[in-house]
């Protein structure tokens, strides 16, 4: 069994933005996952947004880093090849006296650094969004708020810190913890010996953190539900639109989103389950009549999917801490949203969190920086297509036709980790068009098989016992 200097748990957007920023140094490093794949927890279900810090508390971890993160994010994005889009962000009052709150909500912000804030009227909002609706009266306009793809960016995280010495080691959930002269980690696939933890582990921070003897927060699932709609409505609107936050939500919203389909939602219900993922059809009632508010003409005919994520809730703040009841052991919990927008900066965070605890971290002369953009013909000029189509012509091989998702996407995915349909999806977008995977799901289904060397009966949705096929006629 390895001694690793450092073992992560959890493989969401914190925990492989901590993988990749640790991976600068020369450490042993590990990063353990309880599903199937990455990504599959608390990230699968994000927005995708890249707040500016307009709607945090101005003496808040979240709204510092968030603020940071925002800045940082652009460039993480350009090395890793993950496309982000700054689209900026209104936040839309619908009387003089919700116009008066936006004031406020422009001081606290511009408080932490947010820049370039201005408050917009009528008739600024008639030519930038015009089909928002005519009773907006003003609107707080953040241009750096923007977009960007959650699981890519999970997936490239990892690539690159993969590149760069970090273990991942997936269906490998922590069961126990036991500390001596280091920590003893016992998983359901085997033990895993660290020097120190980090606990990046979504919805179970609090069961993870009290096998370490931990035990002074509890994580409150928040269940939104979200509603996706068809990419013919991608021009739906030109910002992200927000109403007025409350004391527990930044609202329904309707989102751009990095990939084309305009998004609305979510809803915001404390629940008990973490695993309930149902949506509703009050949570729908709840968010169309919300986002019809913000833009009259959606059509419920155009929402081709339903989704429902869950944030991980642990008070009105980050938890972001070496426990010093267990030394070596560093919670990063309760980071729901702005967790994406933050996830740059709460890395940087932990590393100095490890050299206050004395950990000496000296950097690799030889830190892979960059990672090479993965091609997805759904984003890519038709011209540009066309070459690499006379290059190979498996990119002309149209595995997805909802989304464009040439069967070279298809087997390059399953070669960069994929081994589930959930996991192309999240990779490639096949399966997430209208048709819901209806033309393409036996066919990346047989490329899976053939590739993985597995029966079609082993191959899942999403891991576990999601199995698709019962069996196979001979």
């Amino acid at each position: 069994m390895n001694l690793f200097d450092i073992v992560i748990i959890g493989g969401g957007i914190v925990g492989t933005s901590i993988a990749r920023e640790l991976s600068r140094y020369r450490l042993s490093l590990a990063l353990l996952e309880k599903e199937s794949e990455l990504a599959f927890g608390v990230s699968k279900s994000n927005s995708g947004i890249i707040h500016p810090g307009t709607q945090n508390p101005v003496n808040s971890l979240k709204g510092r880093l968030c603020v940071q993160g925002n800045f940082l994010i652009r460039k993480i994005a350009r090395d890793l090849g993950v496309d982000f889009k700054e689209v900026g962000e209104l936040i839309v009052a619908f009387n003089e006296e919700e116009a008066s709150r936006l004031v406020e909500i422009k001081k606290d912000a511009e408080k932490l650094g947010v820049p370039k804030l201005k408050i917009v009227g009528r008739k600024w909002l008639r030519i930038h969004e015009p089909n928002l609706s005519g009773e907006a009266v003003k609107a707080l306009y953040a241009p750096t708020a923007g977009i960007i793809s959650p699981y890519r960016m999970v997936y490239d995280l990892a690539e690159n810190a993969v590149a760069n010495g970090v273990e991942i080691h997936t269906e490998t959930k922590v069961e126990s913890i036991v500390r001596s002269n280091h920590f003893e980690i016992f998983t359901t696939k085997g033990a895993f010996k660290a020097r120190y933890i980090i606990n990046a582990s979504g919805l179970y921070a609090d069961e993870v953190s009290k096998m370490a003897g931990i035990d002074d927060f509890k994580i409150r699932p928040r269940k939104g539900e979200e509603f996706i709609l068809d990419k013919k409505k991608e021009y739906l609107t030109n910002h992200l639109l927000f109403p007025l936050p409350s004391k527990v939500s930044k609202g329904f919203l309707v989102i751009k989103t990095s990939d084309g389909n305009p998004m609305i939602g979510p809803t915001a219900e404390d629940i008990l389950d973490k695993t309930d993922l149902a949506t509703t059809d009050m949570g729908f009632k709840k968010v169309l009549i919300a986002a019809r508010r913000l833009i009259p003409s959606i059509d419920e005919n155009d929402i081709i999917a339903y989704f429902a994520g869950l944030r991980p809730v642990a008070g009105d703040d980050f938890i972001i801490r070496h426990e010093e009841k267990a030394p070596g052991f560093i919670n990063v919990a309760g980071i729901q949203s702005p967790g994406l927008t933050a996830a740059p900066t709460i890395a940087l965070m932990v590393v100095n969190i490890l050299k206050r605890a004395g950990m000496k971290l000296k950097k690799k002369p030889d830190f892979i920086g960059k990672r090479k953009k993965t091609i997805h013909l759904f984003a890519m000029p038709l011209e540009r297509t066309r070459k690499l189509i006379e290059k190979d012509s498996t990119y002309g091989d149209m595995v997805c036709r909802c989304e464009m998702v040439s069967i070279r996407e298809i087997r390059d995915a399953i070669g960069r980790g994929a081994r589930t349909l959930d996991g192309i999806k999240f990779r490639t977008r096949a399966q997430a068009g209208r048709c819901h995977g209806s033309f393409c799901t036996t066919r990346i289904m047989k490329i899976l098989s053939q590739e993985l060397k597995k029966s079609l009966t082993e191959v899942t949705k999403r891991g576990g016992a999601s199995e698709v096929i019962k069996g196979e006629r001979s």
